[in-house]
């Protein structure tokens, strides 16, 4: 794993809890019946919300609004946990069990 900040460390942790994914889809986007690129996990509270490359940004609107410091890559295959506060990313953390999705998924199709 790369270097540390101090609220990516918790993650590194043998003893931390699995964090339970709210979903799996952004939980707002779903709300709104709306699409994203890829998802992200809070490491706090299982939030699931959509990435910046999305149009809505809900995993950043999440840390804005709870300030819950680290997410992680909510797709299949990926490894990487960020830290809002300290603008780090880092490769290499692992998934407890739960934490990482089977498969990538979509939003549904909207009926608008």
């Amino acid at each position: 794993m790369d270097e540390l900040c101090a609220h990516l460390e918790k993650l590194a942790d043998p003893a931390r809890k699995p964090v339970k994914p709210s979903g799996h889809g952004c939980k707002e986007c779903l709300e709104m019946g709306d699409a994203w690129e890829h998802l992200r996990l809070c490491m706090s509270c299982g939030h699931v919300g959509c990435c910046d490359d999305s149009r809505n940004k809900h995993a950043t609107k999440h840390f804005h609004q709870t300030q819950h410091p680290t997410i992680r890559s909510y797709e299949p295959g990926e490894n990487w946990a960020f830290c809002y506060p300290d603008e780090l990313t880092v490769d290499g953390v692992v998934a407890l069990p739960g934490e990482s999705p089977s498969r990538h998924y979509t939003a549904p199709v909207s009926r608008r």
